[in-house]
């Protein structure tokens, strides 16, 4: 695309070039082929080598191990253009993202050396696996375990809801080891790991998600990620923390869909004699959607801002941002079906998969009631 996408009124130019840069990779590789993903279930690996050729796998990463090692804001733009084509296409950014973020920052030398290049470069794709059946967003309610054996640790337990899961070749685990959680890097052909498919999601249907389960699972020495009782408030927060900004970012992008669809549809759907957009109340749902996108990207600009430089205020910053961001881009997909009438919730439509989509956005990374909570507990200083 040659021009700056409708809505963007928060950027600065340099900011909407990057953006521009990002869109016409989306607009090339991934928005046509959405709803057939969708459809299917599963996204080609074709674009995950095509992610790591243009080193988008590599953002989190420094350069000396082959990434990019993208600014924040640019991370975010990266996020939001991804997510204007394909909220599946980005929950894989999002948690393979998280995956390099947590060997960059925690791991060994030798982990990184082992790990990154690869990562990096989408010769290998990484999956976030922390929730388990009974621990959602109760994270410190582990089941699954680790005990040491010798020079190996050996993992029981079960993994849900794990975005890529049926196709990642790696896995960043978290277990419950003497009391104290722990990370461990655990490659997919590893005995004892059992990955079965959940399919047919609400949304983000594509994004392959898998339960996980460890029987006896032995990994070397070497795959523990940070010393024991280090895992989940250091290693998983972080990750978190990097997940939930690059899940804001990505309903900033589905909401710019939402926003581009209904412009065009209300500009060629004619009832009564004139465009449906000139008339009043599909105005009024137009307006909504750019003010909501214009305010969720300065919000996720901000978080951005803060989180760069170390500011303690950066963690309500991404907490606002992500719920800012995902409950506004559910009423603009509300409102994006609702202006494409029957014709959006055709089977083969983007309004409906967006609605779906954004549903889930407001379930993953910390639900709205979880947001809410914790936002109100981080201004009272009680968090």
């Amino acid at each position: 695309m040659d021009q700056h996408p409708p809505g963007v009124l928060s950027l600065t130019e340099v900011q909407a070039k990057t953006l521009q840069e990002y869109r016409r990779f989306t607009e090339a590789e991934i928005a046509p082929f959405a709803n057939e993903w969708d459809r299917a279930g599963r996204l080609p690996r074709t674009l995950i080598t095509e992610m790591g050729r243009a080193g988008y796998l590599g953002a989190m990463v420094g350069t000396a191990y082959g990434g990019g090692a993208y600014s924040l804001a640019d991370f975010g733009l990266l996020n939001e253009a991804i997510g204007v084509g394909c909220s599946s296409a980005r929950s894989v950014l999002t948690v393979h993202s998280m995956v390099t973020r947590a060997i960059t920052r925690w791991g060994s030398t030798a982990q990184r050396e082992r790990w990154l290049p690869d990562l990096a470069a989408g010769r290998r794709v990484g999956a976030f696996a922390l929730s388990e059946p009974q621990a959602g967003s109760d994270a410190a309610g582990l089941d699954t375990t680790a005990r040491r054996d010798g020079t190996h640790y050996v993992l029981d337990g079960t993994k849900t809801w794990i975005t890529y899961g049926q196709a990642a070749d790696a896995y960043l685990v978290f277990a419950g080891q003497r009391g104290q959680a722990s990370a461990f890097l655990v490659d997919r052909d590893t005995p004892g790991l059992t990955v079965r498919p959940i399919d047919d999601m609400l949304g983000t249907r594509a994004s392959m998600i898998a339960e996980l389960s460890f029987d006896g699972c032995r990994v070397p020495g070497e795959a523990l990620l940070g010393r024991p009782g280090f895992g989940l408030i250091a290693v998983a927060g972080d990750a978190l923390d990097i997940g939930r900004y690059s899940v804001a970012w990505g309903c900033v992008g589905l909401a710019q869909a939402c926003l581009e669809s209904s412009l065009d549809y209300a500009g060629r759907r004619h009832q009564f004699g004139v465009a449906i957009g000139e008339h009043q109340l599909v105005q009024r749902m137009l307006t909504d959607m750019a003010t909501t996108v214009s305010a969720a990207r300065l919000l996720c600009l901000q978080a951005g801002e803060l989180r760069q430089a170390g500011d303690p205020n950066a963690v309500a910053a991404v907490w606002m941002a992500k719920y800012f961001a995902s409950t506004g881009a559910f009423r603009a997909a509300a409102d994006t079906v609702q202006i494409h009438g029957a014709n959006g919730c055709r089977p083969d439509s983007s309004p409906q998969r967006l609605l779906r989509d954004a549903k889930v956005m407001e379930l993953i990374e910390g639900s709205t009631q979880i947001q809410q909570s914790m936002i109100a507990r981080l201004l009272s200083g009680a968090a």
